[in-house]
């Protein structure tokens, strides 16, 4: 039986990147992209599809690097694409990235955003497979982080932060666990309108960050005849849920870190095997 494990990370693996190319122009690139994904989203969850147009020392047409969260799909997906007519029955060239992580990769270990960690749960195991709880919320004054407090500058500088505990359950599995954060921000109060907005952002970014870390603990099983079990990894953070939170690791963000997208794949590996 084949056996895949995803995690709730971005994926860097070469072996979940298929690379194609040879797509001629007779599509627009938007149009070019809504059929690739139709396509490759048949064989699993994309985490990322880009299209661009050939350089110019090239002949016209387009190119796409496709990531997947699962290695075994995305070798399915280029063992079946291969040479076969996508576009207008023109058959296209479909390979997987051979070249070695870089060293600056080589460590990475990025959790998914918020949106992606929902995406690939939803995915997997539907909107009624896994539950998300606030054990706790509440704003940190000073004297709880241990910190000074702050100057402000005339009055005019306000800082705000949150810290949030969540409990990530998935029923079907008897699988339950637990993430942390906290995130802060310092701006210019110029009201109280500006300071309720704020408060409300903070509340809603640390509730997303510690689920986020909630689920960097999970791993999803994939079996044949698409079953899926969820597992937890054995991490120092892990605990019961009769331990104190002092065990428990806390991420810390400041609001710009807390709205910081996953970045885009900017040095594409070009080397297929």
């Amino acid at each position: 039986m084949e056996v895949d494990i995803l995690e709730f990370k971005v994926p860097t693996d070469n072996n979940k990147t298929v690379f194609v190319w040879d797509i001629p122009p007779v599509l627009t690139q938007d149009r070019v992209y809504e059929q690739l994904h139709h396509v490759f989203s048949s064989f699993g969850p994309l985490y990322l599809l880009k299209v661009c147009p050939n350089t110019p020392l090239h002949p016209p047409g387009f190119y796409a690097i496709i990531k997947f969260y699962s290695a075994a799909q995305a070798a399915n997906a280029q063992r079946l694409t291969d040479g076969r007519p996508l576009l207008h029955n023109s058959a296209l060239k479909v390979k997987l990235s051979s070249k070695q992580t870089p060293h600056f990769l080589s460590g990475r270990n990025s959790p998914l955003s918020h949106a992606r960690c929902l995406e690939l749960a939803n995915y997997y195991l539907g909107f009624n497979g896994w539950t998300s709880d606030i054990i706790t919320l509440k704003e940190l004054t000073n004297e709880e982080d241990g910190e000074e407090e702050e100057e402000n500058m005339g009055g005019a500088r306000q800082r705000l932060r949150f810290g949030c505990m969540m409990k990530l359950s998935f029923p079907r599995y008897s699988v339950t666990t637990r993430g942390a954060a906290v995130v802060e921000e310092t701006f210019s109060c110029t009201g109280p309108d500006v300071l309720l907005q704020r408060r409300c952002k903070l509340q809603r970014s640390v509730r997303e960050k510690a689920l986020v870390q909630a689920f960097s603990s999970v791993l999803l099983i994939l079996l044949g005849s698409d079953k899926v079990m969820v597992e937890l990894k054995q991490t120092s953070d892990q605990f019961e849920a009769d331990e104190t939170e002092d065990v428990l690791e806390v991420n810390e963000f400041s609001l710009t870190e807390a709205d910081d997208e996953e970045a885009d794949d900017e040095d594409w590996d070009l080397t297929v095997s």
